[in-house]
């Protein structure tokens, strides 16, 4: 630990709010513009791979400001260790926000609007997250969302240099990875919003839709559409329903997510939905749903037709069997214990990817990584 350690003779460590992977984030003080900074010092460990994978974050970062973003004050190299230092937002995450109560309807639509026109702006710049989830949202005092946490973000125009991965890894944290990214496929734009769909979700209900281990969660966007709550606007529920639809052509983009969200923060009291609706404790009665790009299709309970007798879908199993025969690995956002309950929350990610083997695969929890 580097608390009171000056970073490059400039930036004095004062709080550890986080350890991952790969880099510890910290609570600091900028001594020459007297501001108070969140810093993230990447480990020696691997220098040359920790350093790759900080300087391609800052570049991606570099490109892109928005208010729904952290920004970027600087980056470079102390003893060896490579940095990153961002705006502080003091608060909290969503997910520690969600552990407390649930959102109302019209929290999840400004909160989503502000979300969904930051990823529209990292998609104009040709930037892809691949990571989106609550413990990358942070939430400042007066509840502003700040997505964070570009770590894993890749270009996908082709404009810059990613560091490499391995053959067969599957990148993201399963539990919110879209169903292209489970299947190993290079994610776009469309992952982020499948995402963020699932985020204002589990916003709504309490609790993340595909838990359990991650090859688990991974294959449950396989087998099943998410569960919608009861009683939701039936504008949001369409427009949710569409977000998570499993083809990525047929899910809006950012920027019609955040129209729609924020047309229906404007009207204050979207109509209900249809009954029928059911919790996750009850999926059967779910009618159609009408997205932006039209019917997604019915959500059903019980098993799906095909399903074997463990209820997991044929096409869902062959694709299990698949991932064991290929020898995929999973890449989830996994890493240490919080450092103490901080107030301000990390401004960035301070753990990098971790491999798990998909077999045989101990259960562990989904998203452990320390929310700062």
């Amino acid at each position: 630990m580097l608390t009171a350690h000056a970073v490059a003779g400039r930036y004095r460590l004062d709080r550890l709010l986080g350890r991952g992977g790969s880099a510890d984030v910290y609570e600091a003080l900028d001594l020459r513009l007297r501001r108070p900074v969140a810093v993230k010092v990447f480990r020696p460990e691997d220098a040359r791979r920790a350093g790759a994978r900080c300087g391609e974050e800052a570049r991606l970062l570099a490109r892109m400001q928005h208010p729904g973003l952290v920004t970027l004050y600087d980056t470079g190299h102390d003893e060896g260790r490579p940095y990153l230092v961002m705006q502080l937002v003091r608060g909290t995450t969503l997910r520690r926000r969600v552990a407390r109560t649930v959102l109302t309807h019209a929290e999840v639509c400004r909160m989503g609007t502000v979300l969904a026109s930051a990823l529209a702006h990292v998609h104009a710049h040709g930037v892809v997250h691949r990571d989106v989830k609550p413990s990358n949202i942070l939430l400042d005092r007066t509840d502003v969302p700040h997505l964070t946490d570009f770590g894993i973000s890749r270009c996908f125009d082709g404009s810059a240099t990613s560091v490499p991965e391995g053959p067969g890894t599957l990148i993201g944290t399963a539990s919110y990875m879209a169903p292209e990214q489970a299947m190993g496929r290079n994610a776009g734009p469309e992952a982020d919003v499948y995402s963020l769909g699932l985020v204002l979700l589990e916003a709504l209900k309490g609790e993340a839709e595909y838990g359990g281990a991650p090859l688990e969660a991974a294959l449950g966007h396989l087998e099943r559409p998410p569960v919608l709550p009861p009683g939701l606007p039936a504008e949001l529920a369409a427009l949710l329903t569409a977000m998570t639809a499993r083809a990525p052509e047929a899910r809006p983009d950012a920027a019609a997510c955040a129209r729609v969200l924020a047309d229906l923060r404007r009207a204050g009291r979207p109509s209900p939905a249809a009954p029928g609706c059911a919790s996750r404790g009850g999926r059967a009665g779910r009618p159609v749903s009408e997205g932006p790009s039209g019917p997604v299709g019915a959500r059903t309970s019980g098993r799906s037709p095909g399903a074997g007798r463990s209820g997991r879908p044929a096409g869902a199993r062959a694709v299990a069997a698949t991932l064991v025969t290929l020898g995929l690995t999973l890449t989830g956002s996994l890493g240490g214990a919080p450092a103490g309950e901080a107030a301000a929350p990390r401004p960035g990610t301070a753990d990098g990817a971790r491999t798990i083997a998909p077999a045989p695969l101990a259960p562990r929890a989904d998203d452990p990584r320390p929310t700062r």
